[in-house]
């Protein structure tokens, strides 16, 4: 008996009707597949007919996750040749219904699933992937899933994604990618509940045995996957920061949410600012959210300033932090360590707006997870002391965004410029039409990723992002 049929159900060998006759010959697939050889063009064809006959873009992305599962050649084949129609799909907005829903679409495990219970016996299952080469391994503990927040092992929609993109925007063979989820629980109460949820179903682990597992997930890593790039994603910001710092200068490691994020609005910014016609060390920041994104965005920032002759302290004072508490200011005992850099001596303000009105931003940024938050009001006041307004609603899903597209410029009459973290249709008006940029951290983290890869680096500096 011939394993001829091995070949169609490994995505990673399967063709399909691509298969040509020589093949079908050498692999003993004649017969088990329809007579005629189609191309992948021939092939595509078919996929994005049916794509575009799904009813939701939730139903298109189980439908593409299904292709992947299948035929690894031509999924990414259709993704790099339609890019701006798959991005959303496999990416932001649509992955963050995926995750939300991820028990409930499972078909086929993809990636490693290592939990709590696993103390001890890390590399063991590391060793229980059938790739030994890994180069890159996207990694969450699904605390802190887009602007959803703690969506447990149903996080794992995350890696499984960027992963995707590694290969389409940086060639990365899939081969050499590998998605993780560190499953130590969740705080969700829906997950509790729901009897089809895959993950474990406690109180997540911290303290002293959560460090212990990560740390031995990534001494592991090194023993089993040397040259691994490790990218940490979607932390819950105190582990962000902390992961970070303990491992940035021991392993090749990133976080995407600090790291990555504060290039891409960096880029924007620099963009920005030549549209608005002021230098960038010109530039004025208030930040809605005070996490690991909003102090990795404006450590980046304020390092760019000082390339540009401002003083650390003089760049620093450009950045205004506005967390649950409101503005942060220098005089709050109770502020955290990674905050302070950035705490204003100014008085406390009462809302957004005073604060825009006492800092006079150039720019308003929002990296909160609040669907909302800039309001009509905090975007008016934005207009009325800028001719051409910095508007980044940056957080994940299109759900969670402070502003949409159409209220940054309604408020503006026209005149903002306008990024957010998951695109918008463009805004079509009189004789002109408005093309809302995207500042997503897609834009950065696959070359940075490839650099490392091609580069051999042990080490991601900052110097790189």
């Amino acid at each position: 008996m011939n394993n001829g049929i091995h070949h169609l159900h490994d995505p990673r060998l399967n063709k399909g009707t691509a298969f040509t006759e020589s093949e079908r010959d050498a692999l003993h697939l004649r017969g088990l597949l329809p007579p005629r050889v189609f191309t992948l063009a021939e092939q595509q064809q078919r996929i994005m007919e049916n794509f575009e006959r799904k009813e939701s873009d939730l139903e298109r992305y189980i439908y593409m996750v299904a292709l992947q599962d299948r035929n690894e050649t031509l999924f990414y084949r259709t993704v790099v040749d339609n890019i701006a129609t798959m991005l959303p799909i496999i990416y932001t907005p649509t992955v963050g219904e995926a995750c939300r829903l991820f028990g409930h679409i499972f078909r086929r495990p993809r990636g490693l699933y290592i939990s709590a219970r696993d103390r001890g016996w890390v590399a063991g299952l590391l060793r229980n992937w059938p790739v030994g080469d890994v180069r890159v391994i996207v990694v969450t503990d699904g605390e802190r899933i887009l602007g959803l927040g703690d969506q447990g092992a149903h996080g794992m929609g995350i890696p499984i994604g960027k992963l995707s993109l590694y290969t389409a925007c940086a060639g990365i063979h899939p081969g050499h990618c590998l998605p993780i989820m560190l499953d130590v629980g969740t705080e969700n109460e829906e997950l509790f509940n729901d009897p089809l949820y895959i993950g474990l179903q406690q109180r997540r682990v911290r303290g002293s045995e959560y460090d212990s597992l990560v740390e031995e997930f990534v001494m592991a890593v090194q023993e089993v996957f040397p040259a691994a790039l490790i990218q940490f994603e979607d932390f819950a910001t105190a582990n962000a920061v902390s992961l970070l710092e303990r491992y940035r200068n021991r392993v090749s490691a990133f976080n995407d949410d600090i790291q990555g994020t504060a290039a891409v609005v960096a880029a924007a910014l620099l963009t920005a600012s030549r549209a608005s016609g002021q230098p960038f060390a010109a530039q004025r920041l208030v930040f809605l959210g005070a996490g690991a994104a909003a102090t990795g965005i404006a450590g980046l920032v304020v390092s760019l300033m000082v390339e540009e002759g401002l003083t650390i302290e003089e760049a620093r004072s450009r950045c205004w932090l506005v967390d649950t508490r409101g503005l942060v200011v220098a005089d709050d005992p109770g502020l955290a360590a990674f905050k302070r850099p950035y705490a204003q001596p100014v008085p406390k303000q009462p809302d957004l707006v005073a604060t825009i009105r006492a800092a006079r931003p150039t720019a308003l940024i929002g990296v909160s997870g609040q669907p909302g938050g800039f309001s009509p009001d905090v975007l008016r006041a934005m207009a009325e002391i800028n001719q051409r307004p910095i508007i980044m609603a940056l957080s994940n899903p299109t759900s969670h965004s402070e502003c949409t597209a159409e209220q940054a410029y309604g408020a503006s009459n026209g005149r903002a410029i306008f990024a957010s973290g998951s695109p918008f249709a463009p805004e079509r008006g009189p004789g002109r039409t408005l093309i809302p940029a995207q500042a997503n951290n897609v834009y950065i983290f696959p070359g940075v990723g490839l650099g490392v890869v091609l580069s051999g680096a042990n080490r991601v500096t900052d110097a790189m992002f």
